[in-house]
Order: C-alpha cells, then sequence, then structure tokens
C-alpha cells in the first residue's frame, strides 16, 4: 500500500475547546472492550440514549456497522484487527474534536492495540470501559450464534475459543453485565462521567 506524502496538516479556525464550550460539555472516547455477546453494543446504545436525554452531543460507533463500510475490505486476522482499531481510533480522535462523546464498540481483543488508541489521544479523552462478562455467559447469551459455529470449528480465530482476549489492566469503569442490569451498567458509566467533569 502506498502511502500519502507531500501532506500537510491544515488546521481549524475553531479549537476542540470552543466546540466543548458550545456544546457545553468535554468531548471524550468511552472505549468499550469485552467479549463476544458481554453486552458492548446493548450497553452503549443504552448509554447513547441516555446522553442524548441529557443533552449531551454523542456517536456510536460499533464494529459490526463500522465493518458494513469504513473497513468492510478487513477481515479478522490479528493484522485486520490491528488496522480495524487504528482506523477507529483516528475515526475517534476527530470526532473528540468536534466537541462529541464517542461511544466505540469493539471487541478490540488486544491490549496493545487499544494502548495505542490511549497514545494518539490527549490526557484523559480515553475512557476504557471493560464490558466483564464470563466467557460462560457470553456462550449461554450468544446473541449472533457465532460462538456454537467456534465450538464446531466453522469460524477460526474467534476471541475467547482459539483466539485470545486480553484484559485491561487498569480500565477506568468496569460493568458487570452478567451481574448488573442493563440500566445498571449504564448508571455506572453515567456517574463516572459526573465524577470526573465530562458531564456537569
Amino acid at each position: 500500500m502506498s502511502k500519502s506524502t507531500n501532506i500537510v496538516w491544515h488546521d481549524s479556525a475553531v479549537t476542540k475547546e470552543q466546540r466543548q464550550e458550545q456544546k457545553k460539555h468535554k468531548s471524550a472516547v468511552l472505549w468499550f472492550t469485552g467479549l463476544s455477546g458481554s453486552g458492548k453494543s446493548s450497553v452503549s446504545v443504552e448509554l447513547e440514549k441516555r446522553l442524548y436525554d441529557l443533552g449531551v452531543h454523542s456517536y456510536r460507533l460499533d464494529g459490526d456497522n463500522v465493518r458494513h463500510g469504513l473497513n468492510n475490505n478487513l477481515g479478522f486476522s490479528q493484522e485486520d484487527r490491528t488496522e480495524n482499531i487504528r482506523r477507529i481510533g483516528e475515526v475517534s480522535k476527530l470526532m473528540i474534536d468536534a466537541g462529541i462523546v464517542t461511544l466505540s464498540a469493539f471487541i478490540s481483543p488486544y491490549r496493545e492495540d487499544r494502548d495505542k488508541v490511549r497514545e494518539i489521544l490527549d490526557a484523559d479523552e480515553f475512557i476504557e470501559v471493560y464490558v466483564k462478562c464470563s466467557l460462560e455467559a457470553c456462550e449461554e447469551r450468544d446473541p449472533k450464534g457465532l460462538y456454537k459455529k467456534a465450538r464446531a470449528g466453522e469460524i477460526k480465530g474467534f476471541t475467547g475459543i482459539d483466539d485470545p482476549y486480553e484484559e485491561p489492566v487498569n480500565p477506568e469503569v468496569i460493568v458487570k453485565t452478567d451481574k448488573q442490569t442493563l440500566e445498571e451498567s449504564v448508571q455506572v458509566i453515567i456517574d463516572y462521567l459526573y465524577e470526573k467533569g465530562y458531564l456537569s
């Protein structure tokens, strides 16, 4: 793949801080990570609705949705998963600059990939939300029937079965979806955003 040359960053006349001031809240990315079926999409959908009701400008980036368009040329090899997360990190950075609270819901199984996204953002703009759920509970839910296919050998390299999932070491937020209701999980995140001054 050829790389772009002779390119120069062009600054805006409107700053991120001015956009945040206009919107009356800080912008950041809430990075939901967890096993397939852990509840990342469900929690992020409900959170987006709650934020909307609070007048917070937010947008949700979901793993499957992004693979329909922006990342439709990527598979599920380790290299493709890394590129998938890199692209989402760059999109999230643009949305933060636009003053938006971005909800990114991706398995993102590799710690290094998540850390790289954190590194490209300013301090306190990356909020890692570990959607913690036992493998057993995820398999029991199996909303897309993927675990069943993985166990049958129909899907290779499936996270949690024959591909690793590296748990976050120090996530900003942990929600335990096999022990908390959807509403309780969302409230934990809302409380964190108020406590840390992202919302006022």
